[in-house]
């Protein structure tokens, strides 16, 4: 589930893509599937021993615990920590693993900057804010006013295990009346384990992705200087699982500068990572 949490935060990097005149709100929808036979028994026990009435005692327990003066001060130091962990013990005592893996996404496009809403999940209402005069990216806590800079990097990574396999098919498809052409990513991580991505791109929205191709986060690089338009529907394969992120609604519509800003006031704090 880890590595599926990760590929969310980076298709997340591949969909805010420097605008050019593209102005307005996209609206995803996510599903995520584990079909890894270890992994899935894993879950199922996860999920069997979150029910436990034993460990929705430990729970409460625990929760209790994060008031004490030592841990409050610890969590006050870290308000994003102390959010996503807070998230964390309200969906284990519901006793549904699931719950965890975010649903979907709303980004809203203005000039070259980006604000992306996540929805459900561990990520509930986390709001990411891309800079992009500043080439800065920045996740906003607005329920304790602060944020969190991302790390970046525009450095060139180390070499992949291999390079992956641009596939550019005669295949195309209508979503939300866009024509799409499909495309085939295929790649093997460090580890040797291979992922399949398969991304529906349309050129008739006005958003440059070439630019990406120098994009990173960490030492994870997307390759999509081989890949014409935007995706509006990604599907990704791996040994873990499968994911799929689908437009659900693109509105062309004036915004207002000041969502593109971090609010007055807020303060800087140091991120868990990712």
């Amino acid at each position: 589930m880890k590595k599926l949490s990760i590929m969310v935060v980076l298709i997340l990097v591949v969909i805010t893509g420097r605008s050019q005149s593209f102005e307005g709100t996209i609206k995803w929808t996510m599903k995520m599937e584990i079909t890894d036979p270890k992994m899935k028994a894993q879950m199922e026990e996860a999920k069997k021993k979150l029910n436990d009435p034993a460990t929705q005692a430990q729970m409460k327990e625990m929760q209790a615990k994060m008031n004490d003066p030592q841990m409050k001060a610890m969590m006050d130091a870290n308000p994003q920590m102390k959010t996503q962990m807070e998230t964390a013990m309200k969906m284990m005592q519901g006793g549904n693993v699931n719950s965890m893996i975010p649903t979907g996404m709303i980004l809203q496009i203005k000039g070259g900057n980006t604000l992306t809403k996540m929805e459900g999940g561990i990520m509930d209402k986390a709001e990411i804010l891309y800079e992009g005069d500043k080439n800065k990216s920045v996740r906003i806590d607005h329920a304790n006013k602060t944020y969190t800079p991302m790390n970046t990097s525009t450095d060139k990574p180390e070499a992949a295990s291999t390079a992956p396999k641009v596939t550019k098919t005669s295949e195309t498809k209508k979503i939300l009346n866009y024509t799409c052409t499909k495309y085939i990513v295929e790649s093997t991580d460090p580890r040797g384990k291979a992922t399949k991505q398969v991304f529906w791109t349309t050129k008739e929205i006005d958003i440059d992705m070439k630019k990406l191709a120098q994009h990173r986060m960490r030492d994870n690089q997307f390759f999509y200087e081989n890949i014409d338009g935007v995706p509006l529907r990604t599907e990704v394969t791996m040994p873990e699982g499968n994911m799929t992120m689908e437009v659900t609604d693109v509105k062309k519509e004036s915004l207002s500068s000041g969502i593109f800003q971090i609010p007055a006031g807020y303060k800087e704090v140091k991120g868990m990572g990712f």
